[in-house]
């Protein structure tokens, strides 16, 4: 099969990539092999207030990206290898992903297909992909866990009800697999031999031509579209403060803050009732602290950054 080269490490620049490649790319089969630096990569449908750990994230200058393909959150960092096969619809089957497999086993790996859209190895998850049909194209991509760093990769998806909750790096060892443990392998060497497998003897495609303007990543970039088109998911939380005990409840739509409504034993000189106006509509980022400067007047002795992390780590 014929490849493409993406040498990006930019998760903002690599999901435009992928865009691109499956609406204008060659008119044969592809595929390119890419990393990404550290960031949390979102399915379509996904709110990322309720799959991933946004504070951790913010602190660690992790990317936040929304992906066109469905399916799960996953973290990628620079020891997670990532691939992508695009071409005609008609040219797929459910071969492809075993084309991976494949590949592994021929490095020595004992690689299965399982599950819904995942490879494992002796019992433990080392891959997942998800798909996209596009007018008569298809892509697949998928991620290969080659020495991902799975307490980043905890924190990173650690949120109450998730997969990873309650959960702690041990734990995770025992149901993935980094597979620089099944290969002598260096991960460029790794990179080289899977490159290999897929390619075949074939050679390298084109796909911008000379001259052509180079990819627009700003859909990619953009609060719109990584947390405005979230569907909407609903909150109620509690926590004890000095001035007394707090809940506050309020849904998240398309990224902003609605009927949030502050209940409680607290004390304060002022109704919450104007904090709560003010906060209707605001975007759930942290552009919420100036709207809290004066928190201290609705809840005695608590500071507007004690409320943002109240009301923010979900």
């Amino acid at each position: 099969m014929k490849y493409l080269l993406n040498t990006s490490t930019d998760p903002y620049y690599n999901m435009a990539f992928d865009q691109a490649v499956l609406e204008r790319g060659p008119s044969e089969p592809v595929f390119y092999l890419w990393h990404n630096s550290p960031a949390v990569i979102i399915g379509l449908n996904q709110n990322p207030y309720t799959e991933v750990n946004l504070p951790f994230l913010e602190q660690n200058g992790i990317a936040l990206v929304r992906r066109i393909t469905g399916g799960g959150a996953v973290y990628h960092d620079l020891g997670n290898l990532n691939y992508s096969i695009v071409g005609p619809t008609r040219s797929f089957a459910d071969e492809r992903p075993a084309a991976i497999a494949r590949a592994l086993r021929s490095m020595g790996v004992p690689a299965e297909l399982g599950g819904r859209n995942d490879i494992f190895v002796e019992g433990r998850k080392c891959s997942g992909y998800a798909r996209r049909l596009w007018k008569d194209r298809t892509m697949i991509h998928g991620t290969l866990m080659f020495s991902v760093n799975l307490e980043q990769l905890v924190k990173a998806l650690d949120v109450p009800g998730s997969k990873m909750a309650a959960s702690g790096v041990e734990s995770v060892r025992s149901r993935v697999a980094n597979l620089q443990n099944y290969v002598d392998l260096s991960l460029e060497q790794f990179t080289a031999a899977l490159h290999g497998h897929l390619a075949g003897g074939d050679g390298p495609c084109q796909f911008l031509q000379a001259g052509e303007s180079p990819l627009d990543d700003s859909r990619f970039r953009s609060w719109e579209w990584n947390f405005g088109r979230s569907p909407e998911a609903a909150f109620s939380k509690t926590r004890r403060f000095p001035c007394g005990t707090v809940t506050a409840s309020y849904s998240l739509v398309h990224g902003r803050l609605h009927g949030i409504r502050f209940t409680g034993d607290f004390i304060g000189s002022a109704s919450v009732e104007a904090l709560e106006k003010r906060l209707e509509g605001a975007p759930f980022t942290s552009a919420l602290l100036p709207l809290l400067k004066d928190v201290p007047s609705f809840f005695d002795g608590l500071s507007p950054a004690e409320m943002e992390d109240f009301l923010r780590n979900i």
